[in-house]
Order: structure tokens, then sequence, then C-alpha cells
């Protein structure tokens, strides 16, 4: 059977909900948060098709993340900070329009975020990641519970594009993204799968 990387983002938490960039403050995740991680743990089980567990399961320390492993049913998790979201710095728990107030037209794809992460640090610590990945496929799947930008730049690092263009790839609260390959060309086998897709009692 071939093993594949899951990508899994956190449940909803307060200020995703309201839009606002969560690097490293520890928001705990809602009671809808909650539901969606037990949900995208029936999701991830039935995309992986196997009781095997994974060989290697990493999540980000912030609370929002590994408690969504945790609720998902995950074990053996291992928190790592180079799973955690950008660092947003000065623009920490501001959303967008507040931010281009005085930074018109900011994106974090396409600006700089004052005293934060550059685009070549993200891209760095999302290729150190995918990189021990690659090494835990040769034993089974992978698992990396983490964030809504830093997720979008492992895609694109997966697919060996620039940072940048993990502008395509949307990713809600505890959707599950698959990521393989054909052939050994890398590719995004599923993308985005919604936590409601499954029923949990």
């Amino acid at each position: 059977m071939t093993s594949h990387v899951y990508l899994l983002r956190h449940g909803q938490t307060e200020w995703s909900e309201s839009g606002r960039h969560t690097g490293l403050t520890d928001v705990p995740l809602t009671e809808t948060g909650v539901q969606q991680a037990r949900r995208a743990g029936a999701v991830l089980a039935r995309l992986r098709g196997t009781d095997l567990p994974p060989a290697l399961v990493l999540a980000s320390p912030r609370q929002r993340a590994w408690r969504t492993a945790e609720l998902a049913g995950l074990h053996d998790i291992e928190q790592t900070e180079e799973l955690a979201e950008w660092n947003y710095g000065d623009y920490e728990g501001l959303t967008t329009p507040q931010i281009r107030e005085t930074d018109p037209g900011w994106t974090v794809w396409t600006h700089a975020v004052p005293k934060g992460e550059t685009h070549d640090e993200v891209h760095a610590r999302a290729a150190k990641v995918l990189d021990r990945a690659r090494h835990a496929l040769q034993s089974g799947d992978v698992v990396l519970v983490g964030h809504g930008h830093f997720s979008r730049v492992l895609i694109a690092t997966w697919l060996t594009l620039p940072p940048s263009e993990g502008v395509h790839f949307g990713l809600d609260p505890a959707g599950t993204t698959v990521l393989g390959d054909e052939r050994g060309d890398p590719q995004v086998r599923r993308l985005n799968v919604p936590a409601w897709e499954v029923d949990v009692d």
C-alpha cells in the first residue's frame, strides 16, 4: 500500500472565525472546533483506509492543533515548533482589513510581516518538516496537524513551488489534505476534505 502525507488543519477558534491572524497566540478551540476535530478523525480514518497507525504524527504545540490531533483519535503525537503557524509579528491578532489601514494591499503571500517570519524562513521550516515526512513515509503514513497558512506553504513546498503559491490552496478549519506522488512527481491527491462530510455521535 502506498503511504501518504495527511495535512489536518486545526478546528475553529474564536480568532479564526473572526479572521484574526493567529500565530503564536495560544487560542483554544471553540465547541464547534471540538466537534469539527472529532469529525476530522472520522474523515482521516476513511481516507487512510487502514487500521495501521501512522508511522509519524506531528502537531504544532499550540493547543488548537494538538487538541485537534487528540480529538481526531491520533496517538503518539509529537509536538514540534517546526509545525507552528506563520509568525505574524506586529500583525498578530489583527484582521487583514485592520492591517491594510496602515499597509495598503497587504497579504501574507505578497508583503512583509514586520517583526515576523519572512517567506524564506517559513519555506525553510516547511522544507524541514517535509524532509522528515518523506523519510517516515518509508514506514507508513504521516499525519501533520497544524495551521492554515503554514499548511498551505507545506502544500506549495511539496509541489516544489515557492511559498507565495500557497495562496491557491484553500484550507478550512479541520479540513484534511492528502499529499502523494504519481511515479515520483509530487501530487495533491485530495484537497481540503471537510470535517462535516462525516457525522459523529
